[in-house]
């Protein structure tokens, strides 16, 4: 005989646990998704833009409002106006990176 009793412990299955763990990862992948739709995803209008150059990425053009965008593949002149999708988005991070507007 030893003087440690010998006592089987039942282990308990705390199922709380597991759930704590998976409502975080929840709260995380949810957050995430809302990110990913409100802040990354573009908001495209459509605007009459000046062709200002045409590269090997397509024609750079300039909005009525004076902001410079890549608006794909056309079929112009540099100093034509043409209608193209442009993403709201980027207008929006370029003014906040342009310290003088």
């Amino acid at each position: 005989m030893s003087a440690i009793p010998n006592k089987q412990t039942k282990k308990s299955k705390d199922y709380k646990s597991y759930f704590i763990v998976g409502g975080i990862l929840a709260v995380i992948g949810l957050a995430l998704l809302a990110y990913l739709m409100f802040y990354v995803a573009p908001a495209e209008t459509l605007e009459t833009v000046k062709i200002v150059a045409i590269t090997n990425d397509g024609c750079i053009g300039q909005t009525l409002d004076g902001y410079a965008v890549n608006i794909g593949t056309c079929q112009g002149e540099p100093g034509d106006y043409v209608s193209a999708l442009v993403d709201q988005k980027v207008k929006e991070r370029a003014a906040l990176m342009n310290p003088t507007n």
